[in-house]
């Protein structure tokens, strides 16, 4: 139960605060002097007075715990006078009560009539007074009532820190520090309770034995729950200096509530006020919803640390407690929220008050570190005010601490840096996709320049060894030009490197690059002369079986002289076939043999070694940079044109310069076409101005054996062909050329000529071109030629080799009439020597060319391919030049065999290639005639020499077993006679090719000697239902074809000029 009594003291001391609250407001008239040693006495006055009238209040409610009214009760404010009055000494005019924030509690408001305390409870809650008052007199412990009595014991919580409360600028004159006495509550709230008072109250009677433990006490919330308010220790010195520092920084902004430092009484602040100004009292919806939310906060370096949790840019963090400005466990720390520092931290004033002197060079620290957290988007950061003084001494003003420096004053620095260094956290804070956008461009510059200069320094790199090379092959060239006529009388190494040199894209399309490449195993019959050793650079490993059969090929020299089989010698020590072991560490880069041989260290040793100081040169194939590394590295010349002389005249665009310059006839056509359009003009050009031309041919300037050749019977698919026609007969071919009907039919052709590509062109190699669009797009890519296909059903190609040597004489040293086994765009063979082009005129021709290209840079073999036939108006035969080749040729490697096996020796000017007879022979005949004639010394000869023969067949037999079915067969080579076939075996892995080459005294004879070798060697590799894929059948029919044109010729001849053709049998 509740005290009586009790009820008439609060109301009491309700009514003493009001009046009091009243008083104080009315000291916001005027501001005057106010007298410095009575500021100073004041607050112990205001201190001990309130302490004392705090006591007599719970002293007279400790025994019973009263609802307090609220402020609205007018009966119970206006019951007595307030006796609550200022200290003595005080001047109401000088004192400032400051607002004193308190535990929120439950306040139980009162009915209109509040219940009044009986007379006879009035001794008892004397008795409890003096209780309370001493506990410990004894006197006062006799008059306790009975355990079983009910006392009311108020609830004393503990002291909890106040939160920081803002500050409050106030205006007029600046004086000095003024004490305060703490805001009451307003009247309808609970007043708060010291924790000092709260042992001399009923909580000390159990523990004193004054209460029995079984009485029954209720302890019920109080009506005022002490707190400690914030307070600020200064030091001795400033305490009497003014505030005025303090003041100016207070919030301009907030003018209900005034800051006040904590102290460890809870009760002294400062305070700054012109007028006076007492700080309102909180309402009582305030103090309920103030209650009912309690943000627990926890010490920013210590949240970020242990959680490891950041909070999110949207969800600011909560205000940091208040905070002395100057508190000793702080150490003025200052917390640095998403890169801002706050003016009014407490921290930072305290720092600034402490270090006004070096306060410029501080402020420059921090906002160095403020820009670098904006910057990385840190969320919170707590900055150590001593170390920051300390770190900040250390730098100029204008100078750029680095980031270790400003992490050295973080507090929480291991969480900070974890952010710094997070990927693209620089690019997560202020301006930070701009800064990004900006890295990134300037990265991928850096990037862009570094990989120009790079590039650049390659370039650099190769132009120096490119330039190196080149000085030293020139230097070699000058050397050998000078001394050739001695090195090619005198004892001398000829370096044989069949490579084909041919750019990336274009060896990546050529089937069996190893094979094509050791085509020209004739190479090594240059041992014929009795002072050239050869070292022959093989693509392909050889087997043991195809080294014998080299050895006794090349043996035959001795036997072929004496006509005597028994004469074969041995010649192992005069040629050499070496593999570069590179072959088999890049079995599928497509490299050519040079480069094979560039990286073969190994072999290139070798090759030093058997040099042994001798003359020596290379001699190539189609041209590389790797032939002059390769030379440069064995410090031996070239016999062979440049890799760029040959790229820029070896193309077909560059053969129609090399033939234009030397003003041979071509046929008509259009050079370097590299796009569409060039190729609709050029066309439509050509087919208008030679409309007698049926087919139309487009060559790519790069590929080699018809494999870039597509051709197109323009004029028969043409729908305006039979117009055309009319008008160009009814022109003529002079008045052609000026009249309007030619401008119209180029129209016309233009339009017509997209269309009739695109379904009519026939590409020679369809398996790699299948559509005109993928020609096309390879065509225009390399650039190429468009030209005229012979108007003529009777056509012969020819092919020449000539040499240019050092000293710049011109030889022909081979010709030959090629054979057609696979379309008359690929040559499979040749018949040799040439016969269907008079020497003369031919000769003239390759001189001519030879020249030009000697003006050039030309050096060493090329050959040049000729087009020979009758014109069907003029019936006179015309040649044409249609292609050029810089490299040694498959049918000069042929002709080198051929004069090996025959000794003979071919003079291409007038196209005769003779053979000596043996010696037996040539006594038989001296015998039959009996001196009445002179032994004949040389027999003519020709021969057809085929590299391309493939037979899927081959590769189930064996060499020996071959060679040794062909000899029962009567396919073999008489050495007296020196006539019959030798066979040019290339490897022995697939076995799927093979060259031939044929002997005999006349053409007729040697074709059909060729073609029953071709049916001899399908029938003894073929069974009736394994037929195989060859182009023995393509070549048999084309040989026949040949056959039948040779027949008629030579019918004609013996009409024409009968004793011509009596010494053709003859």
């Amino acid at each position: 139960m509740a005290a009586p009594g009790a009820g008439p003291g609060a109301g009491k001391v309700q009514e003493d605060l009001h009046k009091l609250k009243m008083e104080n407001i009315n000291l916001k008239g005027t501001t005057e002097t106010v007298d410095i040693s009575d500021l100073r006495t004041a607050p112990e006055r205001t201190e001990l007075g309130l302490r004392k009238c705090a006591e007599n209040y719970l002293n007279a409610i400790s025994g019973q715990v009263l609802p307090v009214c609220s402020a609205g009760n007018k009966e119970v404010n206006s019951k007595e006078a307030p006796q609550w009055a200022l200290p003595s000494g005080a001047s109401q005019k000088q004192l400032v009560l400051p607002r004193v924030p308190v535990e929120p509690v439950t306040v139980q408001t009162c009915s209109r009539a509040s219940p009044r305390v009986p007379q006879g409870s009035q001794q008892q809650v004397e008795m409890d007074i003096k209780i309370m008052l001493d506990p410990e007199n004894m006197e006062n412990k006799a008059g306790l009532k009975h355990q079983n009595d009910e006392t009311r014991l108020p609830l004393i919580t503990k002291k909890k820190s106040a939160p920081l409360c803002s500050q409050k600028t106030g205006k007029g004159h600046t004086v000095a520090t003024l004490w305060g006495f703490p805001a009451f509550p307003p009247l309808d709230s609970p007043l708060p309770l010291l924790e000092e008072d709260t042992p001399k109250g009923a909580l000390s009677l159990t523990g004193q034995r004054l209460i029995l433990p079984a009485a029954k006490v209720t302890l019920q919330t109080p009506p005022v729950v002490s707190k400690a308010a914030p307070s600020q220790e200064f030091p001795r010195q400033h305490k009497k200096s003014a505030v005025g520092e303090i003041s100016s920084r207070l919030d301009p902004e907030n003018t209900d509530t005034t800051t006040f430092p904590n102290s460890k009484e809870g009760i002294y602040g400062t305070s700054s006020s012109s007028k006076g100004n007492i700080a309102p009292l909180p309402s009582s919806s305030s103090v309920v919803s103030a209650r009912k939310s309690k943000p627990v906060w926890t010490y920013p370096a210590q949240q970020l640390e242990s959680e490891g949790q950041i909070p999110s840019q949207t969800q600011p963090p909560q205000a940091p407690p208040c905070q002395s400005l100057q508190d000793p466990r702080s150490d003025w720390d200052i917390v640095v929220c998403h890169g801002t520092v706050d003016p009014r931290a407490p921290g930072f004033l305290a720092l600034k008050q402490h270090h006004h002197l070096s306060w410029g060079s501080i402020v420059a620290f921090l906002e160095r570190a403020e820009k670098l957290l904006k910057d990385f988007s840190v969320p919170l950061a707590t900055i150590s005010g001593k170390k920051l003084a300390q770190v900040a001494s250390d730098f100029e003003l204008d100078e750029n601490p680095p980031k270790s420096a400003i992490l050295s004053v973080i507090k929480n620095q291991s969480a900070v840096a974890k952010i710094l260094n997070r990927p693209g956290q620089s690019s997560k804070g202020r301006g930070g996709a701009e800064m990004a956008a900006t890295k990134i461009q300037r990265a991928w510059r850096r990037h862009r320049a570094g990989k120009a200069a790079a590039r650049s320094r390659r370039r650099e790199r190769a132009s120096g060894v490119i330039g190196a090379s080149w000085r030293s092959w020139n230097h070699m060239a000058r050397h050998l030009a000078a001394n050739w006529n001695r090195i090619r009388t005198s004892r001398r190494t000829i370096i044989h490197i069949p490579s084909l040199g041919y750019s990336q894209r274009i060896r990546e399309h050529i089937p069996d690059l190893a094979v094509q490449q050791n085509m020209q195993m004739g190479r090594l019959c240059d041992i014929l002369d009795a002072n050239v050793d050869v070292i022959y650079i093989c693509p392909l490993p050889l087997s043991e079986e195809l080294l014998q059969y080299y050895n006794k090929l090349l043996g035959l020299q001795a036997a072929v002289r004496s006509g005597n089989p028994e004469d074969m010698g041995d010649l192992q020590d005069r040629f050499r076939i070496l593999t570069p072991e590179a072959i088999n560490s890049f079995p599928q880069h497509h490299m050519c043999l040079a480069t094979q041989l560039k990286y073969s260290p190994k072999t290139m040793q070798r090759i030093q070694v058997l040099l042994q100081s001798r003359d020596a040169y290379v001699v190539g194939g189609v041209p590389h940079a790797d032939d002059l590394a390769v030379a440069d590295m064995l410090d031996v010349p070239v016999l062979g044109p440049g890799p760029e002389v040959a790229q820029l005249y070896g193309t077909k665009s560059g053969s129609k310069r090399i033939f234009a310059s030397a003003c041979v006839p071509t046929p008509p056509g259009e050079s370097d076409i590299h796009s569409r359009e060039q190729l609709i003009r050029a066309l439509s050009q050509l087919v208008v101005d030679s409309v007698e031309v049926q087919r139309w041919v487009l060559k790519m300037n790069e590929e080699r054996g018809g494999n870039g050749t597509a051709y197109c019977d323009v004029i028969s698919h043409l729908e305006c062909y039979h117009w055309l026609q009319k008008e160009w007969q009814s022109h003529g071919p002079e008045g052609w050329s000026r009249s309007q009907a030619r401008e119209l039919a180029l129209v016309k052709i233009s339009q017509e000529l997209p269309g009739l590509l695109a379904q009519h062109v026939q590409p020679v190699n369809e398996k790699r071109f299948p559509t005109w669009e993928k020609f096309l797009q390879t065509f225009l890519t390399q650039g190429g030629v468009i030209e005229a296909f012979p108007p003529s059903n009777t056509i012969t190609t020819l092919t020449v080799d000539l040499l240019i040597e050092p000293t710049g004489e011109i030889r022909i040293v081979s010709s030959g009439d090629q054979l057609h086994a696979e379309g008359p765009f690929r040559s499979s063979g040749s018949s040799i020597p040439q016969r269907s082009v008079d020497p003369a005129v031919l000769s003239s021709l390759c001189w001519r060319i030879g020249d030009t290209c000697r003006s050039k840079g030309v050096l060493g073999y090329f050959s040049v391919d000729f087009v020979a036939f009758t014109h069907p108006q003029t019936m006179e035969q015309q040649v044409w030049a249609t292609d050029l080749d810089l490299c040694y040729s498959d049918q000069l490697a042929l002709t080198q065999l051929l004069l090996y096996v025959t000794d003979g020796n071919v003079d291409c000017g007038s196209s005769p290639l003779e053979a000596p007879l043996g010696s037996q022979a040539v006594k038989s005949q001296w015998i039959q005639r009996e001196r009445t004639k002179p032994p004949a010394p040389v027999s003519p000869r020709c021969a057809v020499a085929s590299t391309q023969l493939r037979h899927s067949n081959l590769s189930e037999t064996s060499y020996n077993v071959l060679l040794q079915r062909c000899k029962a067969r009567g396919v073999g080579f008489d050495l007296q006679e020196k006539q019959g076939t030798v066979f040019i075996l290339y490897e022995d892995q697939k076995r799927d090719r093979l060259g031939m080459i044929t002997i005999g005294e006349d053409l007729q004879g040697v074709l059909l000697t060729f073609a029953r070798n071709l049916f001899i060697i399908h029938q003894e590799i073929s069974a009736p239902n394994m037929q195989g894929e060859t182009n023995f059948k393509m070549a048999i029919q084309d040989i026949e074809a040949i056959l039948g044109v040779t027949a008629e010729n030579k019918l004609k001849l013996e009409e024409e000029q009968p004793w011509e053709a009596d010494a053709l049998k003859e």
